[in-house]
């Protein structure tokens, strides 16, 4: 079956287009996850399990492998090689399994990884005394947040023989007697859900956008393959 050359040119810059939107998309949650990280730098000594930490390393990886699978493919388009088309394919038909999978199990163990999240935390809470910076981005945290603990102020009672460190309190309190109210994972969880909302809709777009470019650059791989079996 030939294949019209004006079909061809027009699945082109299709691809070309949604290729180029889906690599915008990746710069965009590249420079959010960059964002994330220099707000958190005072909390960079906490374990990467910290809601925030966690999430803008999901961001800075996602985005430049979402960056690097959309120039692939905007150069196939560009070129008209199968051979960059069919890895195009390949490498963004992996990522939204991956994608897929990924969402899957955080909402099945979500209640496990929570809980993994705040034992390694708690365990990191041990060295307060004997890490600088640990202790500097604990303090940052909960004077930011204010909040105390990964649970709850018990939890300082277990490391502190019984007594809290003065940022669970509001300035000037030292010692402190009663710490804030609130824990700091969830405090922290929260500040990310709220600042974040806009990212996880930009997430959906990208998605689809995926969705269309495995569309077109199959499409464009095997009219392509029709296009040189016509030559031949």
């Amino acid at each position: 079956m030939s294949v019209s050359p004006r079909c061809l040119c027009c699945v082109k810059y299709l691809m070309f287009v949604f290729n180029l939107i889906f690599w915008l998309g990746g710069c965009g949650l590249f420079g959010v996850g960059v964002w994330l990280s220099f707000t958190q730098a005072e909390f960079s000594s906490l374990p990467l399990s910290f809601p925030s930490l966690s999430a803008a390393n999901l961001l800075l990886v996602a985005g430049g492998i979402t960056m690097v699978t959309g120039f692939l493919g905007c150069l196939g388009a560009l070129k008209e090689q199968r051979c960059l088309l069919f890895m195009f394919f390949v490498i963004l038909l992996l990522l939204v399994l991956t994608e897929v999978i990924l969402v899957v199990v955080i909402h099945i163990f979500h209640d496990k990884l929570d809980s993994k999240a705040k034992n390694e935390l708690k365990e990191g809470m041990k060295i307060y005394n004997s890490e600088p910076g640990l202790k500097n981005s604990w303090d940052n945290v909960q004077k930011m947040f204010k909040c105390c603990g990964v649970t709850d102020k018990m939890d300082w009672y277990v490391v502190l023989n019984g007594t809290l460190p003065s940022s669970c309190c509001s300035v000037g309190a030292d010692p402190c007697v009663d710490g804030w109210g609130e824990p700091c994972y969830q405090k922290a969880r929260q500040w990310l859900l709220k600042n974040i909302s806009s990212v996880l809709v930009f997430g959906v777009c990208i998605g689809v956008v995926q969705i269309l470019a495995l569309v077109f650059s199959m499409l464009m791989y095997c009219q392509i393959l029709c296009a040189e079996k016509d030559l031949d």
